[in-house]
């Protein structure tokens, strides 16, 4: 162990890992497998990943592919992520996000206990679906006679509707289908084109899921999600792992002890370049961006154009071990062009910097399937 990664005792007690900030930021960049040691295969990427995030923008690409394209670079194609969930059922998508199957055990105590506590909204959920039973039996006989179906394939029966003061207002099939999702009864069979196939869960997920004892499922995925992140603030995974301190940033953090085990001096990290979508885990979390990278970003999406600093969807540029600014681009579909339409790098930022974000333009173009790009 480094000296930097000391741990004296005093009295019997061990005090927290001592970590600088590189070390820090070197250990979260290994964690999300954006080190120069890329993987190789889909499935075991997100598996590792613990969870890819889905979003319906797709400026440059889809969030979820642009995940797995900066882990596995351009041998990685959208149609394997497709086929992974509809065919090979390796991934499942639940709740906003692509999971490995192998995953699915430790996440049926949850949807057994739901809602337990959504947001303070247990009770509403609850009461909701308990005065809709009719229409909760009718969505399930319609999917089990003619699933899958697309949630405008579905008549609205509703005897009471849900009451949102947000875009759900009134959104009756598409909520019921949600919860029913989120309780495990219905599941996410496949897409037709951005539109979601529901289905019955017992002909989605696989009939033989272990039966596991829900406080050690959230044990398990509290320790799996420090793996995926390599290091975390403790309000965000709890007690599990190692206490640690970084030097110069406040508060106490949590490191995966397998993770610090498998990086030593003996295996020095070699970084690389990447555009890291505004939804990977490994900028999600900007609080935690800003004390371990010290860098601010923000996604820009829904700020006025006029008082945008990145612009519209800029990806964060990862170089090395720092992030040194965010690039804004737009793939036209239509034309086959990627446009460049700012790269903001910050004032350090010299020729080898630009000469690697150049370099990754290229390669996205590649993957993308441009036949022509424009820089700025």
């Amino acid at each position: 162990m480094a000296a930097s990664e000391s741990r004296p005792e005093y009295g019997g007690l061990v005090a927290p890992i001592q970590l600088s900030r590189q070390r820090a930021r070197q250990l979260a960049i290994s964690a999300q497998l954006l080190s120069d040691d890329r993987p190789t295969d889909l499935v075991d990427t997100i598996g590792h990943l613990w969870a890819v995030q889905l979003d319906p923008t797709a400026a440059v690409a889809p969030s979820a592919d642009l995940v797995a394209w900066c882990r596995l670079g351009n041998d990685y194609l959208p149609e394997q992520m497709a086929a992974a969930l509809e065919v090979d059922r390796t991934l499942f998508e639940h709740r906003g996000f692509v999971r490995a199957m192998d995953d699915l055990a430790l996440y049926k105590p949850l949807m057994a206990a739901w809602p337990s506590d959504e947001a303070g909204w247990a009770r509403k959920i609850t009461a909701w679906m308990d005065a809709n039973w009719s229409f909760q039996r009718y969505l399930l006989d319609e999917l089990e006679d003619n699933g899958p179906l697309m949630s405008r394939d579905l008549e609205d029966r509703a005897a009471e509707p849900w009451p949102s003061t947000g875009w759900t207002n009134n959104r009756n099939v598409t909520q019921m289908l949600e919860f029913l999702a989120a309780q495990g009864k219905v599941a996410i069979s496949g897409r037709s084109g951005r539109q979601r196939l529901f289905d019955l869960a017992e002909r989605v997920y696989p009939a033989d899921v272990e039966v596991i004892d829900a406080a050690y499922a959230t044990k398990i995925r509290a320790e799996r999600h420090l793996a995926s992140l390599g290091i975390a603030r403790e309000l965000v995974v709890g007690d599990v792992g190692s206490v640690a301190e970084i030097e110069g940033v406040d508060g106490l953090w949590r490191v995966d002890p397998d993770a610090l085990a498998a990086s030593s001096t003996d295996r020095p990290f070699t970084g690389r370049t990447a555009f890291v979508s505004p939804f990977d885990r490994l900028v999600h979390d900007r609080a935690r961006l800003e004390k371990l990278f010290d860098f601010e970003y923000h996604l820009e999406m829904y700020t006025p154009a006029a008082k945008r600093i990145w612009g519209y969807y800029a990806l964060p540029v990862l170089y090395d071990d720092e992030f040194v600014g965010a690039i804004d681009m737009k793939f036209d579909r239509k034309t086959s062009t990627l446009r460049v339409l700012a790269i903001s790098l910050g004032a350090t930022a010299g020729f080898e910097e630009l000469q690697a974000v150049d370099d990754e333009i290229d390669e996205l173009a590649a993957w993308l399937g441009a036949t022509k790009l424009t820089r700025p």
